[in-house]
């Protein structure tokens, strides 16, 4: 099998489950605790806290665990959102891009619905990146949040996140980026980057599903999404998951220490995978920014196919990889995110997304090229009869 699905997970890191062993066995104790068992685990909290902190260039008083991506997109869109409201109520609006994850885009559309907010929905251009120009269009004195992601799921295209953020800050307006996908492959260090949030999901970096991390901005208050004892500096309430928190610490540590190499490298690997598959299939089209976009992304659309036909063809040949978001699997609409670059929406129906983890090869890239090329035409033969 050709595992060219990363962007919807990865497989454990074997150096992120051996330090992620010992608070799964002999070291279980609660963090809260007050005994020898309770302060072994919350020595691991805290040193976990601090290792993510080094790599976003923050304090580790800003750094927040959580069960992943979605709860910290969650917990940042809301959270923030709720509390400038709160403290001022005139702010009742939030912007985000036309091509954000579920979990960002669901999360402003709770705040319509329940807390009387204002959508305002950023257009992307056709490679799907959000032009300063049409961020500014959009900000107003009531905006409380902006939520641009730094680099799309589902093409890959990275956003000028350092140049956006530069605008809401001007205004005073706080800044939260979704890096799941860019963890690993970006710079993450949130002052160059001048976000005020950004998110993290453990398992795209071959740490375990269920763990996540939220960097807010030590001057910005977040109103919680879970009460309870008051854990994660109150941010989010419930016990804290030690061994999730030390794997997605190490995974992370370890996937940033390389990040500029294997970004390096793999951009070289995926430019040559571009260009056979557009070479073997008449008619491709490569999706997303042709330069800005993530080293361990190349998504196509394949008219005249279905895309699910594709993919099942494609496995069928031991290739393994996605029509798009997996948080959108098994639906028969066309991706919001196509849509929103201009593409029609039987052509958005034809997508298929290949996505890389750092050990890919050449020769696997070379042989999932070559089994594109025979999937498509099997496909359109099929369809022509």
């Amino acid at each position: 099998m050709i595992f060219l699905d990363a962007a919807a997970t990865t497989p454990l890191r074997r150096e992120v489950l051996d330090a992620m062993w010992p608070y799964l066995s002999g070291e279980f104790g609660n963090p809260s605790s007050h005994h020898t068992l309770g302060e072994a685990a919350a020595t691991a909290l805290a040193d976990a806290r601090a290792a993510v902190a080094r790599v976003l260039g923050c304090r580790p008083g800003e750094v927040t665990f959580t069960s992943g991506g979605t709860e910290a997109d969650n917990l940042a869109v809301k959270g923030i959102a709720l509390a400038r409201q709160a403290a001022d109520s005139t702010l009742n609006r939030v912007a985000i891009s036309a091509v954000e994850h579920p979990a960002v885009e669901e999360s402003a559309r709770y705040l319509e619905r329940f807390h009387g907010f204002t959508v305002d929905v950023v257009p992307v251009d056709g490679t799907g990146r959000v032009t300063p120009r049409a961020l500014a269009a959009v900000l107003r004195p009531e905006t409380a949040l902006v939520s641009i992601m730094y680099a799309n799921n589902e093409v890959g295209t990275i956003q000028p996140v350092a140049e956006l953020a530069d605008l809401a800050r001007a205004q005073g307006i706080p800044f939260h980026t979704d890096a799941v996908q860019a963890a690993g492959w970006l710079p993450l260090d949130v002052k160059a980057l001048g976000v005020d949030a950004l998110s993290i999901s453990g398992h795209k970096l071959g740490a375990p599903k269920g763990c996540g991390v939220l960097y807010v901005r030590g001057r910005n208050r977040i109103e919680p999404l879970l009460h309870g004892g008051g854990q994660e500096r109150g941010r989010r309430s419930g016990t804290e998951n030690v061994a999730g928190a030390v794997g997605l610490a190490t995974a992370l540590t370890l996937a940033q220490s390389t990040q500029l190499q294997t970004a390096q490298d793999v951009t070289a690997l995926r430019d040559v995978f571009i260009r056979d598959v557009l070479g073997s299939v008449p008619g491709a089209v490569l999706t997303g920014h042709p330069t800005e976009r993530l080293p361990s992304v190349a998504s196509f659309c394949f008219p005249g196919t279905s895309g699910e036909s594709v993919l099942l063809e494609l496995e069928r040949q031991g290739v393994v990889c996605s029509s798009g978001s997996a948080c959108a699997a098994g639906s028969d609409a066309p991706s919001p995110v196509l849509i929103a670059m201009g593409y029609e929406p039987e052509v958005a129906q034809t997508a298929v997304r290949f996505s890389f983890t750092a050990s890919v090869t050449a020769e696997e890239l070379a042989a999932a090229a070559e089994a594109v090329g025979a999937a498509v035409g099997s496909v359109r033969t099929l369809g022509r009869r």
